[in-house]
C-alpha cells in the first residue's frame, strides 16, 4: 500500500467517532490513513434554523472543496447529511453498514404529553411529525452537534428534544430518559455513513469498496431516491425507511406540510431483486396524490 488516505471529517466528536471507524476498518485492511478535521458552515452558524440559511449540502460542502482542491482523499459523512446530488467528479465509494435508524426523544419527564409542551428539534421533519401527532405542543429550533444540543436541553425549561439514536449510542450519550418514536418516519439514510471519493481515484475507490455494507446500501439508495425525486433537499418534512427481510424490501415513505396537519404516506413491499426504481416510483406516488402541489406550497413557505 502506496498511499496515505488523508481521510476529511468534521470536527464534532460524533463526526470523529464515524471518521475514526472508517480509518480503523482501513487499518484493519493494511491501508495507511490520517485524520484531517475541518469545520462546515453548519457548525459555526448556529443563531439560525438550518432551512433559513438555504445552503444545501452545508454540513458536506466544506469536505468537497477540500476534496476537489486535492487537500483530502476521502470524506466520512452522516448519510442523510449528504445531498442526493454530490458534486461533479465525486462518486459515493463505501456505505457502511446501518445502525439504529429511529429517532428518539430524551426528556425530563412524560407528563406533559397529553397536554401541552415544548420539544425542541433543528428538523423540519422531526417538527411536522411531532405536532401532526401532539398539535398543542410547541416546537422551538436546536441547532448545534450532538453533545452542544444536550447541553441546550439541561440549560432549557423545554419538556424534550429529538435526536437519532444512533448518534447518541455512538459516543455514549444515550441517557436513562429517553422516548423511542417509533412511530416518526426517520430521514432517508439515517443510522448510515458513507464515504466519497473522487471518481477518478481508483486507488481509494478500491480501498473504500471493501467496506461497503450492501444491504445497507440497497436500502439507502431507496430511501434517497425518494427524497431526490420529491425535490426535499436535506431540509423539507419528508421521511423514509427501507428495511429488508428474507429477500423482500419493505419501504415506508412520508412527505407533510411545514405545520404537520397534512400527511401523504405510502407502504409498499417488493422483492430485493426489484429495487432499483422502486424508491422513484413511490415518490412519484406521493406527487400524482397531492405531493406536487404539497411540495410547491413548502418551497413557496420556505422562501417567505
Amino acid at each position: 500500500m502506496n498511499k496515505v488516505i488523508r481521510i476529511g471529517t468534521r470536527d464534532s466528536e460524533l463526526a470523529l467517532w464515524q471518521a475514526n471507524t472508517v480509518k480503523d476498518k482501513l487499518t484493519a485492511l493494511g491501508y495507511e490513513s490520517v485524520l484531517l478535521p475541518v469545520k462546515s458552515q453548519g457548525d459555526i452558524i448556529l443563531d439560525k434554523p438550518l432551512y433559513e440559511l438555504g445552503i444545501t449540502g452545508i454540513f458536506t460542502k466544506t469536505l468537497d472543496i477540500a476534496m476537489i482542491n486535492d487537500t483530502i482523499d476521502i470524506a466520512v459523512h452522516s448519510m442523510k447529511d449528504v445531498p442526493t446530488a454530490l458534486p461533479l467528479g465525486m462518486v459515493q465509494a463505501a456505505v457502511l453498514e446501518r445502525a439504529r435508524t429511529e429517532d428518539i426523544m430524551v426528556h425530563k419527564g412524560l407528563d406533559f404529553l397529553n397536554t401541552s409542551g415544548t420539544i425542541a428539534t433543528g428538523s423540519l421533519r422531526r417538527k411536522a411529525q411531532w405536532l401532526n401527532k401532539y398539535p398543542s405542543h410547541n416546537v422551538v429550533d436546536l441547532r448545534g452537534n450532538v453533545n452542544t444540543r444536550m447541553q441546550k436541553l439541561q440549560d432549557n425549561t423545554w419538556n424534550g428534544a429529538i435526536f437519532a439514536a444512533s448518534g447518541l449510542e455512538r459516543i455514549n450519550l444515550l441517557p436513562a430518559h429517553f422516548l423511542a418514536l417509533d412511530w416518526m418516519v426517520p430521514a432517508p439514510a439515517q443510522g448510515a455513513m458513507v464515504v466519497a471519493a473522487m471518481e477518478n481515484d481508483s486507488f481509494c475507490r478500491e480501498a473504500l469498496a471493501k467496506l461497503n455494507h450492501s444491504e445497507t446500501e440497497i436500502c439507502t439508495t431507496v430511501e434517497r431516491a425518494f427524497l431526490k425525486t420529491l425535490e426535499g433537499g436535506c431540509t423539507a418534512p419528508i421521511g423514509a425507511l427501507a428495511t429488508i427481510n428474507d429477500g423482500t424490501l419493505h419501504f415506508k415513505g412520508v412527505l407533510f406540510s411545514l405545520d404537520g396537519t397534512q400527511k401523504l404516506e405510502i407502504e409498499k413491499s417488493i422483492p430485493v431483486a426489484q429495487a432499483t426504481h422502486f424508491g422513484k416510483s413511490c415518490a412519484q406516488k406521493i406527487l400524482e396524490q397531492g405531493g406536487s402541489e404539497l411540495m410547491a406550497s413548502i418551497k413557496k413557505a420556505m422562501k417567505n
